[in-house]
């Protein structure tokens, strides 16, 4: 079966071609010197290494190094955010067994940082970069692009709003500093009100 005969997409089981003319990848097995798709999902063949592949439909988000991420920073330590992973910026789904990743202190924002106070709060979301995706998940938020999504309040627990005067509370009055995410926002789940938090 050559690359353009390909169908658009393809069923657990579908032959994608002869063991001779690919290597199986990603979403795909071989049995018996023929490659099928393991998952429901579009055939890529990659011509560099002349593999095949299923990108899956509705896949289970996995984490990757350099990954784009959206977490829930639940503590904060001395030297580092403890954070819930709830999704990546490519998928909606959330991401399952809502793995735990860190940002250390020094990689919160670019330069020097002393404490995490005016940079992030429990209970922000962040968009951060994976730096390590195991054993451990590690994060940064240094880039510019990167950093608080959504913002509480520490005094009433209302979401902040972004003023020239910087982060607002439009419940209280309450006036807070953070390390806020600049620029276009990838898609991903809702920025103001993430769910499961």
């Amino acid at each position: 079966m050559s690359t353009s005969e390909l169908p658009n997409l393809v069923l657990p089981g579908d032959y994608l071609g002869a063991a001779e003319e690919f290597l199986p990848g990603h979403g795909t097995y071989e049995n018996r010197g023929r490659i099928y798709a393991s998952v429901l999902g579009t055939p890529v063949v990659d011509a560099r290494d002349r593999t095949v592949r299923v990108e899956a439909r509705n896949a289970i988000p996995e984490i990757h190094e350099d990954d784009l991420v959206y977490a829930h920073v639940d503590e904060l330590k001395s030297a580092m955010a403890v954070c819930t992973i709830i999704a990546t910026s490519t998928s909606r789904r959330t991401v399952p067994g809502a793995p735990e990743g860190t940002v250390h202190i020094s990689k919160a924002k670019e330069g020097y940082t002393e404490s995490f106070a005016g940079e992030f709060a429990v209970g922000d979301v962040l968009l951060a970069r994976v730096l390590q995706a195991g054993p451990s998940v590690k994060l940064t938020t240094a880039a510019a692009t990167l950093g608080v999504v959504s913002a509480r309040c520490q005094a009433c627990h209302a979401l902040l709003s972004p003023t020239p005067k910087g982060l607002v509370c439009p419940r209280c009055g309450n006036q807070e500093r953070r390390k806020l995410a600049k620029g276009p926002r990838p898609g991903g789940p809702a920025h103001d009100e993430p769910t499961g938090h």
